[in-house]
């Protein structure tokens, strides 16, 4: 498995070449960040909407800490081999709580961080009611990020969601600022047509010659267009930080449905995963092999 210092390097290097572009799934616990490593992706996104769905069964509100949060960014990174960028929410309070929450999620193996200028407790950045903070507080947090870590390929991922409740033109201001304080990549939130979109990669590849991430949410506040459409947009990333949830919990209602007293129990009502291939996924082999090894010790 590569070290944590490789797959920042090795991000880092894909996210800023010429022309790049990064498709990162979103995985929210191990079972998710299991199958995720084991395709061709370049980058994962650790998403602080499904961690907090999944772990307490709770809204993506500020109601998780970073003690909560980095236990999780240690126990993935501990366990995949992919280079991941983990969602950091305001970074937990102030400039302090910035630095330290920096340091504690590169410590614990992530190779980026994202961080965002939402008032706090923040919300998902596809729902309304988000508030912003002043930008020159963002841009101090930004600045407090990059000189906090120790690795200088460990990703600032700058998010500013004041396209919701102040227009697109008050978001890429504040990209710009951002990008100017020190942040490695840029992250206009929920832009809400292609038009902006287009308007969004034009002025801030100009501008800031960053990559530019998309958070891609089916269903969301922005359109989720082809990857090809994306790349010629100008985005250099795109995240999908709740597809695999939302279709984890379509098959387990589909499934908990088919177990119902009234149904046979047999007929299931969506495709399940030979119980092998699970064993398998979960790392069984290793099990067997200590038991043979040291059986008869």
């Amino acid at each position: 498995m590569q070290t944590f210092a490789h797959r920042r390097s090795t991000l880092a290097r894909k996210l800023h070449a010429q022309g790049a572009f990064i498709v990162a799934p979103g995985v929210y616990d191990m079972v998710s960040a299991r199958v995720a490593d084991r395709f061709d992706f370049d980058c994962l996104y650790m998403t602080g909407f499904g961690v907090v769905a999944s772990a307490y069964g709770l809204p993506d509100a500020g109601l998780a800490t970073y003690s909560d949060m980095v236990a999780v960014v240690e126990r993935i990174c501990d366990n995949i081999g992919k280079p991941i960028i983990c969602d950091g929410d305001t970074g937990y309070g102030g400039l302090l709580n910035v630095r330290h929450t920096v340091r504690g999620y590169e410590r614990a193996g992530a190779s980026g961080i994202q961080l965002e200028d939402q008032e706090f407790p923040k919300k998902c950045g596809h729902t309304l009611g988000r508030r912003v903070i002043p930008m020159a507080d963002m841009e101090r947090k930004i600045r407090v990020a990059a000189d906090a870590r120790t690795d200088e390929n460990f990703q600032i991922v700058a998010r500013t969601d004041a396209r919701t409740g102040l227009g697109l033109d008050e978001a890429l201001r504040r990209a710009e600022a951002y990008a100017r304080a020190g942040a490695d990549v840029l992250f206009v939130e929920s832009p809400e047509s292609e038009e902006e979109m287009a308007a969004t990669c034009r002025r801030l590849g100009e501008a800031c010659g960053k990559p530019l991430l998309i958070n891609c949410v089916e269903a969301g506040r922005t359109p989720v267009l082809p990857r090809a459409r994306l790349k010629a947009l100008g985005y250099g990333l795109a995240i999908y930080p709740a597809t695999s949830l939302m279709a984890a919990v379509h098959a387990m209602q589909r499934i908990y449905g088919s177990l119902l007293p009234e149904k046979d129990g047999v007929t299931l009502e969506a495709p399940l995963i030979e119980f092998k291939d699970l064993t398998g996924l979960m790392n069984f082999d290793d099990v067997y092999r200590f038991e043979a090894k040291y059986r008869e010790i």
